[in-house]
C-alpha cells in the first residue's frame, strides 16, 4: 500500500510516497513566496500554490511510480476565491498570517459577536480566520459579488482548492478539520452557518461541502497532474491537525507543536471545548471513529522569527543563525519579541509589533541570534501553560514537528524553557505520515510510525528559567502597549 502525501504549506509544499512500513519511497519540495503588499498583509498566488503541486507529484511520480492512493494535508486559514466556470482564482489568497480585517474584527467584537461565534465554533473572532476574508472579498474584489449571484463563485481553504484541481473541477468539499477553521463552521451540527455568515458579511452559499476527513472525496481527472485519471484523493487534514495525528496521539493528555513559518499547539479534548486562556476550541479530525475534538494554540510568527532576524544581520538563513546563537551562553538580557504580524495565542493582540528589549552597549549579533531562538520557545511555553490552566492538568512533555524541530539547539532551549522532556519527530514532515496514515486506515491498511525520535531533557537551572520567562513577560506587555505607526 502506497498513498502519496501532499504536504502544501505556506513556504513550500511537499510530496512524499510513503508505504505502509513507513518508507520513503520518493520525496520532493516545490517552494513558495509570500507577498507583503501593504502594512498587515499577507498572500499568495493561488495559481503558484497549484503548479507548486502539479510540480512536486511529477516528481515523485517520476521516482516511485503510480500510488494507490492520496492523502492531503494543507495550510489552513487561507482563502482561496475562484470563477468554477474558468477555475481561475479571482485574487490573490489572503494567508492565515493576513491581518487585512483586523479593524473589521475589532469591530464585530466592539458590537458583542464574540460570545456568539465562539460558542458556535470554538474560535474567538480574529483576522486569522477566512469568515472576515471571505467578507472582504465580497466587498473589495468587483467580480465576486456578480458570480456569487450567478452560481459561479467558489471560495475554500485551500484543501478545497487543490481537491477542485485535482478532480478537474468536479469535485468542491472541505474537510471537518480544516471547515472548523474558517468561523463560518458549526462544530456541533457539523454545517456551515447561514447565521454565522451574516455576521461577518460572509455567504456560505459559495462554501464547499463539509465532509468526515477520510472520506473518498474523489478520483484524479486525466490531464490535471502527471497521474492518471482514477487515483482516490482518500483522505484531507489541516496540517496541523495531520501532525497531531501522525504523532500517534489519540487520547487526552498529550500535546503536539509544530515549528513552521507560525506554530500550532494542538491537545485532544473529550468533547467540544471552550477555551479561557486564550485558546481555540477546534475540531481535530472527524474518521470512522467519531469526531475527535481539541484545543489548539495558533502563534502567528515562530520559525519565521529565525529567518527575519538571519536577514536583519546580513546572514544567509535561519541555519547560519543558530550557529551564532550558540556562541553565546545565553542572550546576554536581551529579549526579542517577534511579533512582526500581531500576536497569536494566547495574547491575541492585533496592534501588538515587534520589540527587542535588554540591549546595552555590550550586545552583540550574537545576543540577539540568541533572543530570536529562546523568542520561539517562549511563544510556545506561554500556550502550553494556558492549555494546561484549560484543561486542568499537566501535560508531561512535548511532541515536535515541522522544518525548526530538526533544529537541535531550539529543541534543547524548548526542554529548558518549558521544563519538561521534548520528542522531536526525526522525519519533519510528520503531517505528510499523518494524512497517509488516516488513507491507508480508511482503506484497511496500518502504517507503521518511524520510531525515530529525538529525545530532549530540560536541563537549565530553574533560576535562569525564571529570570528569563520573567523578562520575557514585561517585554510581550511592552509589544502590546506598542502604539500603532
Amino acid at each position: 500500500m502506497r498513498v502519496l502525501a501532499i504536504d502544501q504549506g505556506t513556504t513550500n509544499t511537499k510530496a512524499m510516497v510513503i508505504d505502509d512500513g513507513g518508507a520513503i519511497l520518493a520525496r520532493a519540495s516545490a517552494p513558495l513566496t509570500t507577498d507583503y503588499p501593504h502594512p498587515g498583509w499577507a498572500e499568495q498566488s493561488a495559481a503558484a500554490i497549484w503548479a507548486s503541486v502539479q510540480a512536486v507529484i511529477a516528481e515523485v511520480v517520476a521516482e516511485a511510480g503510480l500510488p494507490d492512493a492520496i492523502g492531503i494535508a494543507n495550510q489552513r486559514e487561507t482563502l482561496v476565491v475562484w470563477d468554477a466556470a474558468t477555475s481561475r482564482p479571482l485574487c490573490p489568497a489572503p494567508i492565515w498570517q493576513c491581518r487585512r480585517t483586523a479593524d473589521a474584527s475589532a469591530r464585530l467584537i466592539a458590537e458583542g459577536h464574540d460570545p456568539f461565534v465562539i460558542a458556535r465554533t470554538g474560535l474567538g473572532i480574529n483576522p486569522l480566520f477566512p469568515a472576515g476574508k471571505l467578507a472582504w472579498v465580497l466587498d473589495n474584489v468587483p467580480a465576486a459579488r456578480d458570480l456569487l449571484a450567478r452560481g459561479r463563485l467558489r471560495a475554500g481553504t485551500v484543501d478545497a482548492w487543490l481537491l477542485w484541481n485535482l478532480t478537474g473541477g468536479t469535485v468542491f468539499a472541505t474537510d471537518h478539520s480544516n471547515a472548523s477553521r474558517t468561523q463560518l463552521f458549526d462544530t456541533e451540527t457539523l454545517v456551515f452557518s447561514p447565521e454565522l455568515a451574516a455576521i461577518f458579511g460572509a455567504d456560505t452559499t459559495c462554501l464547499p461541502l463539509p465532509l468526515p476527513s477520510d472520506t473518498r472525496f474523489g478520483v484524479t481527472a486525466v490531464g490535471a497532474t502527471a497521474l492518471p485519471a482514477g487515483v482516490p484523493i482518500q483522505a484531507m487534514l489541516g496540517d496541523s491537525h495531520a501532525a497531531l495525528y501522525g504523532h500517534g496521539i489519540r487520547n487526552t493528555g498529550a500535546v503536539k507543536a509544530t515549528y513552521g513559518t507560525g506554530s500550532s499547539l494542538m491537545t485532544l479534548t473529550p468533547a467540544r471545548t471552550s477555551s479561557r486562556h486564550g485558546l481555540s476550541g477546534t475540531i481535530a479530525w472527524t474518521d470512522r471513529h467519531g469526531t475527535a475534538h481539541a484545543l489548539e494554540g495558533n502563534i502567528t510568527v515562530s520559525a519565521q522569527a529565525a529567518a527575519f532576524m538571519a536577514r536583519l544581520l546580513g546572514l544567509p538563513d535561519a541555519a547560519a543563525l543558530s550557529d551564532l546563537a550558540q556562541t553565546v551562553p545565553d542572550a546576554g538580557g536581551v529579549t526579542l519579541v517577534p511579533a512582526l504580524a500581531g500576536l497569536g495565542a494566547p495574547h491575541w493582540s492585533d496592534a501588538a509589533r515587534g520589540t527587542i528589549a535588554g540591549m546595552t552597549h555590550a550586545t552583540t549579533p550574537a545576543h540577539l541570534a540568541r533572543a530570536t531562538f529562546e523568542a520561539i520557545a517562549l511563544q510556545i511555553a506561554d500556550v502550553l501553560e494556558a492549555m494546561e490552566a484549560d484543561i486542568a492538568q499537566p501535560l508531561a512533555s512535548l511532541s515536535a514537528d515541522g522544518g525548526a524541530s530538526g533544529n537541535g539547539f531550539l529543541m534543547q532551549l524548548q526542554a529548558d524553557l518549558i521544563d519538561r522532556p521534548v520528542h522531536a519527530a526525526a522525519v519533519e514532515e510528520i503531517g505528510a505520515f499523518g494524512v497517509a496514515g488516516m488513507a491507508m486506515a480508511k482503506m484497511d491498511h496500518v502504517l507503521v510510525p518511524s520510531a525515530k525520535i529525538q529525545h530532549f531533557a530540560p536541563r537549565m537551572s530553574a533560576g535562569a528559567r525564571t529570570q528569563i520567562r520573567k523578562s520575557w513577560a514585561a517585554a510581550v506587555r511592552q509589544s502590546k502597549s506598542s502604539p500603532l505607526p
